[in-house]
């Protein structure tokens, strides 16, 4: 079958598309998946459980349909039913292939309303925001929010949630061709990052949900009130991050928490995900398409920089 695989080293690495992979077969209560659409999360080439895979295959965000079920496997799921998932970094095989595996905890009814493609950018910026908003800050109604990289998918994620589900005031940190798109999905405030004196700008926040972390998420620390909240999904992680030490900037805000995580996949949260799409309350995040032959110019676009778009990967053609 064909399938993206990372070959090298974190340092030296190479990504091709091979199609000499044999297609998998589940397992227990495995689900196996035909993938329609995968999306590219740039950042993996340093993740170092790809590199202990047993053959380099990427991703984890995944929309298709469950093509065949696990002799063991006793949920709700039936053959031919369309579905999105995050499949666990710890996988033996990632989801840019034509057929991949999860487990019934990572799957979700896909929404009816939107492609297989971008259903399959969704996940992990969901699951982040998700995740970063009701699980780690716990905020109450009406928060005043900062979000960095709010143009980015999680960004956007972190701001229509803050906004449509938790009413919070928001103000974002994004170049300043984004800031029209982000007042669309409901940000109060944008901030220009090219700007070296933004953090000046904003006061008093109850919560930063940092995407981009080094410099910027230092520079947050003099947005957040006192007994605020700083959570970040930077990559890489900061230096305190996984219990390394504190951070240096509690010495001027010791009561400020802080905290650094890495998303968990969660079938029921893409469940109540797709709910929100459908209803219209969240909208899907914007993305860039390309063909299966296009791998490797698709995994080029999602290193750039101030793209307009995530980038994935259709192993389908949808009608």
């Amino acid at each position: 079958m064909k399938a993206v695989q990372i070959l090298g080293s974190q340092n030296d690495h190479r990504i091709i598309l091979s199609d000499t992979l044999p297609r998998p077969t589940p397992t227990g209560q495995q689900v196996l998946i035909k993938i329609h659409a995968a999306g590219i999360t740039a950042d993996e080439v340093i993740w170092p459980e790809l590199y202990a895979s047993s053959n380099r295959v990427p991703g984890h965000d995944i929309s298709g349909t469950v093509d065949a079920l696990g002799p063991k496997y006793s949920g709700p799921l039936s053959v031919g039913q369309r579905v999105y998932a995050m499949i666990d970094a710890d996988a033996p095989q990632g989801g840019q292939s034509e057929y991949a595996i999860a487990m019934p905890n990572e799957i979700a009814i896909k929404p009816s309303s939107i492609s297989h493609a971008e259903a399959a950018a969704l996940p992990i910026p969901a699951l982040t925001a998700w995740e970063a908003i009701f699980k780690r800050a716990n905020l109450d109604k009406g928060s005043k929010i900062l979000v960095t990289g709010a143009s980015g998918a999680v960004g956007v994620m972190l701001v229509q949630m803050a906004k449509k589900l938790l009413n919070a005031e928001v103000i974002g940190l994004a170049s300043s061709s984004n800031h029209a798109m982000l007042a669309e999905l409901g940000a109060d405030q944008v901030l220009d990052y090219n700007d070296p004196d933004w953090h000046n700008k904003v006061q008093g926040v109850d919560a930063v949900f940092d995407t981009v972390g080094g410099e910027t998420l230092t520079k947050t620390w003099n947005t957040v009130n006192g007994t605020g909240i700083i959570v970040t999904v930077g990559d890489p992680a900061p230096a305190w991050a996984f219990d390394r030490g504190q951070p240096e900037e509690l010495q001027n805000h010791p009561e400020v928490r802080w905290l650094h995580f890495i998303v968990s996949p969660d079938g029921d949260t893409l469940s109540k995900v797709a709910s929100l799409i459908d209803d219209g309350t969240l909208k899907p995040i914007p993305v860039v398409a390309f063909e299966v032959e296009e791998a490797v110019e698709a995994w080029k676009f999602a290193a750039q920089r101030g793209r307009k778009g995530k980038a994935v990967i259709k192993f389908v053609a949808e009608k």
